[in-house]
């Protein structure tokens, strides 16, 4: 995968790193300041601060929300490849969506036979569903059904070759002994070949094609010979709630881009009904992959999903590769996720337990490092107030002595991990919201909290240990 390490994870440990460095440069010192002051130390002593002081409980929390994420994962029957690939849901900046089985429910039927002007509409119900009797795909069948509710009596042609339809060619059809060509699939490949075949394209066709693509409609032409009959309309219906999805990732500083191999009209219409944030339409495979790379050259990470061996090369360049468990063999080794349960719709759901996990690191990050602020103005002012009286006024805790401080605080350290693992666990709850106003809900929830939490949780341990001492 591209992805070698994700951005916060980076981020967290050069942070992690920073602080422990920074806190042992100040452990170190502080033996000769505090030989100078007249105060005696102990290695014991330094050890235990420098404990108390580097982030322990972030560092202490991170396999526990690891875990959480996966395990979030797995209820959803989204198996990861590996913790990273959880992460790295949580970090996307751009989501690529195919628009059938996705964003539509994916179960496209033929609603209506739009024959062109002077076109017999009974030949154009009869050739499209001809063409239709060998395609296995839904689309296909609801042809063959829609003929016949509508009076056709299709009787299987013979000497005829199936012409399967391709992603290269967008049409299918059906080739006669005779030399005779049926064909049906997207209008503007019908329409070339018409025009290489000597035919011209009735005026009507592109108001047909506009039409229907205006509803939202996938537009399907229907040609024999050079003759253009007219156009299948397919439809498909938006998911409930997906404008609503769409806007929360929004939120969340999600781009999300829909992929659809419909013409433009009809991918522009569905997009404004979904709500995505851009769309690109008659996409190819190789399109997919090139989007993917022109994405990630403007230093954003990618997610998509595929099902397909064609979509193997996209699905391993793309940070986050989700794979259809009902998908070939290659794309479910390219992807760095598999949905045991074939739903399109997951990669959402792998955005969000993504976002959870990061959102709940960040949480916990800013807790432990308001802890670890907490700690340092608790312990120092203890341990040099009695030789350096300037520094009483900051012993607002008035603790017994320095060893007591210190002993307080690595218990009150050993406490709080464990106290807070149930919370790992669980995540925090996630809103949508921009990244600078869940920064701030982060420093205002837990920043405070974790600031203010160990000057009496440090006061009651250090009674404690004074009765007991």
């Amino acid at each position: 995968m591209p992805a070698a390490e994700a951005p916060s994870e980076l981020a967290l440990s050069v942070l992690l790193s920073t602080l422990t460095l920074i806190f042992l440069i100040v452990v170190v010192t502080l033996v000769p300041l505090a030989q100078f002051v007249g105060i005696s130390t102990s290695p014991v002593m330094l050890v235990a601060l420098l404990v108390c002081l580097i982030p322990t409980t972030i560092g202490g929390l991170l396999p526990a929300i690891g875990i959480a994420g996966m395990e979030r994962a797995m209820r959803a029957n989204l198996v990861a490849k590996s913790g990273k690939a959880v992460e790295i849901a949580g970090s996307i900046d751009t989501l690529l969506l195919d628009k059938t089985g996705t964003i539509t429910l994916g179960d496209r039927r033929a609603t209506e036979f739009a024959a062109c002007h002077g076109v017999d509409p009974a030949r154009l119900r009869e050739v499209a569903a001809l063409c239709s009797l060998e395609d296995p795909t839904p689309e296909g069948r609801s042809i063959v059904v829609l003929a016949r509710a509508q009076g056709a009596a299709l009787v299987p042609v013979e000497h005829a070759d199936v012409v399967p339809f391709s992603a290269a060619s967008r049409v299918s059809g059906l080739d006669f002994a005779d030399g005779r060509r049926w064909r049906k699939g997207a209008p503007n490949a019908i329409a070339r070949q018409i025009e290489e075949a000597g035919g011209r394209v009735p005026e009507e066709f592109e108001t047909l094609v506009e039409r229907i693509s205006r509803h939202g409609a996938t537009p399907l032409a229907v040609a024999e010979e050079a003759r253009l009959l007219g156009v299948i309309a397919l439809s498909d219906v938006i998911k409930p709630g997906i404008a609503e999805r769409f806007a929360q990732l929004r939120q969340m500083g999600v781009k999300t881009l829909m992929i659809t191999g419909d013409n433009p009209i009809t991918a522009a219409a569905i997009a404004a009904e979904a709500g995505v944030d851009d769309y690109v339409a008659e996409a190819t495979p190789e399109r997919k992959l090139a989007l993917i790379r022109e994405e990630q050259a403007a230093g954003r990470l990618v997610a998509m999903m595929g099902d397909g061996t064609n979509d193997a090369p996209a699905l391993a360049q793309a940070d986050l590769g989700l794979a259809m468990n009902s998908g070939t063999q290659a794309a479910r080794e390219a992807a760095n996720m598999v949905d045991l349960d074939s739903d399109p719709g997951k990669l959402l759901s792998a955005v969000e337990i993504g976002k959870q996990l990061l959102i709940t690191r960040g949480a916990l990050t800013t807790f432990s490092l308001a802890n670890d602020v907490a700690k340092y103005f608790v312990i120092l002012p203890a341990i040099f107030a009695a030789s350096a009286p300037v520094l009483g006024s900051l012993d607002v805790l008035d603790l017994h002595s320095p060893q007591s401080a210190v002993l307080a605080a690595v218990i009150f350290n050993a406490l709080v991990i464990p106290a807070l693992i149930p919370f790992a666990l669980r995540g925090v709850r996630v809103h949508a919201a921009s990244a600078s106003a869940m920064l701030r809900r982060n420093l205002l929830i837990y920043g405070v909290g974790g600031l203010l939490l160990p000057f009496p949780a440090i006061k009651l341990i250090d009674l404690a240990l004074g009765v007991l001492m």
